[in-house]
């Protein structure tokens, strides 16, 4: 059986395909970073609260922020019929990455003893870059699906195409009866 180019894209062009949507990623996340950072760092100075307590504040306020660029902007093509199932699996994966980028806060305060504020933001910019990797790997796979019509105009396969459909006809129904 013979493939085609179209059928089977090579590495560079699924890289250039993603390209466009890593740096609009790249940007919601910088300012989700500087969000996180300011208000992390506020209220550290203003409170005198334990590191770890803000920075999960400042983290929470960064994914809130984070889900406007991504849903609007970022992802704004995908799937917006089923939007609950959309903000759980947010929210969940978002909360495995502010447990990742708050454990290296932690760890470096409790169990390396570090403390001040450059092992502060240094910690907090380690857990911030793993959190991040996490975060974009899962919500391009299972966050934010693109809607099959989208796939269809970037010259997807039409087998694709109707196998998407089925799937999300197939959600649809089973969202419908749990109801």
């Amino acid at each position: 059986m013979a493939t085609t180019t179209a059928s089977n894209p090579s590495l560079a062009q699924r890289l250039r395909g993603i390209s466009g949507e890593v740096v609009k990623f790249a940007v919601v996340g910088l300012v989700g970073v500087f969000v996180n950072f300011g208000v992390s760092n506020a209220v550290l100075h203003l409170t005198g609260w334990a590191p770890v307590r803000c920075s999960v504040i400042g983290t929470m306020v960064a994914i809130a922020a984070n889900y406007l660029g991504y849903r609007y902007w970022v992802y704004r093509e995908s799937d917006a019929a089923s939007r609950r199932r959309e903000i759980t699996l947010f929210l969940i994966f978002s909360g495995v990455g502010m447990l990742i980028e708050n454990g290296t806060v932690w760890f470096a305060t409790y169990t390396l003893g570090l403390h001040g504020p450059l092992a502060y933001n240094a910690s907090k910019a380690f857990g911030t870059g793993l959190g991040t990797l996490f975060r974009f790997f899962s919500y391009r796979t299972w966050v934010f699906k693109a809607i099959p019509e989208v796939k269809a105009a970037e010259g997807a396969a039409p087998g694709v195409v109707a196998q998407a459909e089925r799937v999300l006809a197939t959600e649809e129904i089973r969202y419908a009866k749990a109801e």
